[in-house]
C-alpha cells in the first residue's frame, strides 16, 4: 500500500517528486529506537555524563540506514542538517553524504552515493536515475559524521514508496572507537558494523564514538539501558591507555553483566596500526597496549561467564596498502576487518541462538 505520509513534492527539471520523511519508513541500526530526534543515536536528555564532544558524536547518524521499497526510476534525498560535516577525518560522501544499496539476487549491492556542497546543502541530492520500474528493496545509509534534523526520500510522482520490513534480524550492539564510527571510510555504509550486517543478515547497531571510547562508567550505564539486546561486540581497546584499561575493564564488564545477564560480551583486540611500521615509539606503545589487553582478557575469561575475546581482528593486507593515515583503515581495510571477525563472531552468537 502506498504511504499516505507524503511530506512534500517538488517539480525539478520537469519531473515531479514526492518526498517521505525517512523516519516514517524503517530505520535500522539504532541502539535506542525511541530518541526524540530519530536520527540521533542516544537521547542525551535521558542519559548523562557525556562531554560536549561526546554529546556531538552520539547525535551523529553513523550506522543508521533507511529500508524501503520503490519502483521509481530515480531516487533523491532532501536533507536538513543541524551540523554538516566538513572535516578532514573522512570523505564528504561518508561525512555528510548518503550511500544507497539495492537487493539483487538476495544480496545487497552498492547502487549509488551522493552529497551536496556547502553552497547547496538545502537542495535535493540526486542519488540514482534511469532504473527499470521493477520493485526494489533499498537500504540508504545516513551520514557518518553529520547531525540531521530531517531526511526525506524522494521518488518520482506516481511511483510507490513503502517501508520495508527490517531486513536484519537480532540486535547486536557494537560500542567502539573511531574505527567503529567509520572514520576514513569513503562512503556512509562502509564502517565494519554495516559491512557485517549486509554480509550476515544480523543487525549490528553502531555506537562508535570517535576517540571517546574509553570504557567510561557513564557509557556503561547507557549501554545497560539498551533495549532488547541479544549481544554486545566491543572495540573498546583502541582509545584508552593501558592504565585506563586496567582500571576500568572489570567494572565495565560487571555493570553490563548485571544489566544484561546471560548475553555474550565479545571484545576485540585492537587492530595493527600502520604508523607502527617505522615509528619505534608508536610500535612500542601499541605492542604494550596489546599485551596488557591480552593479559587482562585472559583473566576476564576465567573470571566471568559469557565473556569472549577475539584476536583475529585484521584490517591490514600483506602489502600494507590499507591505511589512510597510519591509524584508520580505508574501505579495503574495514572490509578485511569485517571478514576477519565474521566467522568467530558468528560462532559465538550461534551458541546463544543468534543466527
Amino acid at each position: 500500500m502506498l504511504l499516505a505520509l507524503v511530506m512534500a513534492s517538488s517539480a525539478l527539471m520537469g519531473q515531479e517528486y514526492n518526498y517521505v520523511e525517512a523516519s516514517a519508513l524503517t530505520l535500522t541500526g539504532k541502539v535506542f529506537p525511541d530518541t526524540p530526534n530519530p536520527y540521533h543515536r542516544i537521547d542525551t536528555a535521558r542519559f548523562h555524563g557525556f562531554t560536549t564532544q561526546e554529546l556531538s558524536l552520539v547525535a551523529e547518524s553513523a550506522g543508521i540506514a533507511v529500508a524501503f521499497r520503490t519502483d521509481s526510476p530515480s531516487i533523491r534525498v532532501l536533507p536538513v542538517y543541524v551540523r554538516p560535516y566538513f572535516g578532514g577525518g573522512t570523505t564528504g560522501f561518508a561525512g555528510r553524504g548518503f550511500d544507497l544499496y539495492i537487493k539483487k539476487n538476495g544480496k545487497w549491492m552498492w547502487a549509488a552515493a551522493g552529497l551536496q556542497n556547502d553552497n547547496s546543502l538545502d537542495k535535493p541530492v540526486n542519488l540514482i536515475k534511469d532504473m527499470d520500474t521493477s520493485v526494489k528493496e533499498c537500504l540508504l545509509y545516513l551520514p557518518v559524521r553529520s547531525e540531521m534534523a530531517s531526511v526525506k526520500i524522494g521518488v518520482e510522482d506516481g511511483y510507490m514508496l513503502e517501508p520495508l520490513e527490517n531486513p536484519f534480524r537480532h540486535r547486536v550492539v557494537v560500542f567502539g572507537s573511531s574505527f567503529t564510527h567509520g572514520a576514513s571510510t569513503s562512503k556512509a555504509g562502509m564502517a565494519y558494523p554495516s559491512i557485517l550486517s549486509r554480509e550476515t543478515g544480523i543487525q549490528f547497531l553502531n555506537l562508535g564514538v570517535s576517540g571517546r571510547c574509553r570504557l567510561q562508567d557513564y557509557f556503561a550505564a547507557t549501554l545497560c539501558e539498551a533495549p532488547d539486546v541479544d549481544a554486545f561486540l566491543f572495540d573498546t581497546f583502541s582509545n584508552p591507555s593501558p592504565e585506563e584499561i586496567r582500571e576500568r575493564l572489570f567494572p565495565f564488564i560487571e555493570a553490563l553483566q548485571a544489566a544484561h545477564p546471560g548475553k555474550p560480551l565479545i571484545f576485540q583486540q585492537t587492530i595493527y596500526r600502520e604508523r607502527r611500521n617505522f615509528n619505534l615509539k608508536a610500535d612500542e606503545y601499541e605492542a604494550g597496549r596489546i599485551k596488557v589487553v591480552a593479559d587482562l582478557m585472559k583473566e576476564a575469561r576465567r573470571k566471568y561467564k559469557d565473556v569472549y575475546f577475539i584476536t583475529s581482528t585484521n584490517a591490514t593486507s600483506p602489502d600494507h596498502y590499507t591505511s589512510v593515515d597510519g591509524t584508520h583503515p580505508g574501505d579495503y581495510g574495514y572490509t578485511l576487518w569485517a571478514r576477519s571477525i565474521r566467522k568467530p563472531v558468528q560462532r559465538i552468537l550461534r551458541r546463544y541462538g543468534i543466527r
